[in-house]
């Protein structure tokens, strides 16, 4: 039931992705037959590419600013710790996952060194001081 609703979803994009390349080519000859009689072939080409360049940019500009990350309000400070906990794994997820992984295999070998790493995260300070 699920596999036949997949393969049918498929099938349907590949049939609407069919429909709108026939679109394009159409309105590419169409505006080729229009331009034709008054700059020529060689022109109305140059015509339908430059349409065709300015189609591909235009929706490249659209899905660059769909993509774009939201802009953050600057100036304001985490609340409490989970905020700031998720504001970083936001900004920074690879890294985070990193963190946590070596966070758990340093806690595994030396309880110490997470407790100051804990710590200075609490505190929000530099760093672990030498002593």
């Amino acid at each position: 039931m699920i596999l036949r609703r997949i393969l049918l979803f498929l099938a349907s994009g590949a049939a609407l992705a069919t429909a709108a390349g026939v679109v394009v080519v159409a309105l590419a000859y169409a505006l080729y037959a229009l331009v034709k009689p008054a700059i020529g072939p060689a022109g109305a080409a140059a015509v339908v590419a430059g349409g065709a360049a300015l189609l591909i940019g235009l929706i490249g500009l659209m899905l660059a600013m769909a993509a774009a990350p939201p802009r953050r309000r600057k100036g304001r400070q985490p609340d409490s710790l989970v905020d700031r906990i998720t504001d970083f794994v936001r900004e920074k997820p690879v890294t985070a996952i990193v963190s946590a992984v070596a966070a758990g295999l340093m806690a595994v070998r030396n309880p110490k060194y997470l407790g100051d790493v804990l710590r200075t995260f609490l505190d929000g300070g530099e760093g672990p001081r030498r002593r």
